[in-house]
Formats: structure tokens, C-alpha cells, sequence
């Protein structure tokens, strides 16, 4: 893991990978939780963690060598369950790219084990890892002008749910109608970086 300065107090660990930022991820929170660590933010990435307004840079550094580079195991944590209808437009696509039945794409999506590596594109939208590799398929090639809201998709490695309407180009196989924003909740994000989760038909 290597760290680069980002301004005078914030320092952006490159690990490599989404389990080494998982990993990272927690030990961040480890440390704050334990005074170890003073900083203002932890930011995941797809392969980055920042340490925004760190109080004491050069610690970091020095105890970086000792930080773990595997997850925390999830057995306890309890999982969010999101109900899902598989009917989303591009089911039958994904399929036909995956080589499977419409049938085998939902029973692979609804018995994988999913993980939110971390959030961005638009508030509440968190990307989750733990997609079974049959189910990689590409972007669109032309974006849709207006994904609906509660629409869950399947980009690279990463499946998500369009937490508002917005444009987007994820291959959309279910829906939801769960709430995963909401400025009157604390925290707003029903998924926040390193929450289990499981899609449960609805």
C-alpha cells in the first residue's frame, strides 16, 4: 500500500485493490474509534481509501507497514435486504452475454453475497462488489437519458441501485422500492461502505 500527500493534511492510500480498500477501510475506522487515528473523513474508492484533514500525517505514515491488507469477516454482521422485481429492461441482454437462462442471472444475483465498496455518481448510490464473474457484462454503449429510481444495474464487477432518477449507463435487471436516500435519516445513505448486502425478492 503506498500513501500520496493530497494537500498539507490529507493523505490518499493506493491499495491495489477492493479488498485491500474494505480492509483499510476498517482498520481507518478501528483507529479513529481508538484515538489511534485524528482525521476529519475516510473515503473509500474502487481501489483508493483518502484521509481528509489528518491531524498527524507523519504517524500515519510510519504505522502504515502494520495496517492489515485482508477484509474483516462479515459472518456477524447482519446484511440489508433489499426487495427486488428481476424485470428490469436489460435482463434478457445480460443473459445472452452471460451465456445463461433469465433464470440462472436471477438465482446467481439473488444468492450472491454482496459488500458496498464505497459511494459515489450521485448521493445514496453505493457500489457493490461481490458479483458473481458470469455476471460482468460492459455499460451500455449509449447511456440511457433517464434511469428510473430504484433501478438496480450491472456495471463491470459492480452491481448498484440508482437511488434517484438520473442518466446512466448500468444494464438495469431489477427494481426496488426501497429508500437508499434520505436527508430526514441518519445517517441519509441506507448503504454505506462495508455493509453486507442481499437481494431478497420482493
Amino acid at each position: 500500500m503506498r500513501a500520496r500527500w493530497v494537500g498539507g493534511r490529507a493523505l490518499l492510500l493506493e491499495c491495489g485493490d477492493a479488498d485491500a480498500v474494505r480492509a483499510a477501510y476498517a482498520e481507518a475506522g478501528r483507529r479513529r474509534d481508538e484515538g489511534l487515528l485524528r482525521c476529519r473523513d475516510v473515503v473509500p474508492g474502487a481501489t483508493t481509501l483518502l484521509l481528509d484533514g489528518v491531524d498527524d500525517p507523519a504517524r500515519v505514515l510510519d504505522d502504515l507497514d502494520a495496517w492489515p491488507t485482508d477484509p474483516p469477516e462479515l459472518e456477524d454482521a447482519e446484511p440489508v435486504e433489499l426487495p427486488v422485481r428481476y424485470d428490469g429492461p436489460d435482463l434478457e441482454r445480460v443473459a445472452g452475454h452471460a451465456g445463461l437462462s433469465v433464470e440462472e442471472v436471477v438465482e446467481s444475483h439473488r444468492a450472491a453475497s454482496f459488500v458496498v465498496a464505497f459511494c459515489g455518481f450521485a448521493p445514496g448510490f453505493a457500489y457493490l462488489t461481490g458479483l458473481p464473474e458470469e455476471l460482468h457484462v460492459p455499460r451500455l454503449e449509449e447511456p440511457r437519458t433517464k434511469v428510473p429510481a430504484g433501478s438496480v444495474g450491472l456495471a463491470g464487477a459492480f452491481t448498484g441501485v440508482y437511488p434517484r432518477a438520473s442518466p446512466g449507463g448500468w444494464q438495469l435487471i431489477a427494481r426496488t422500492d426501497a429508500a437508499l436516500w434520505d436527508a430526514d435519516r441518519e445517517p441519509p445513505g441506507l448503504l454505506l461502505p462495508g455493509t453486507p448486502v442481499r437481494f431478497v425478492d420482493a
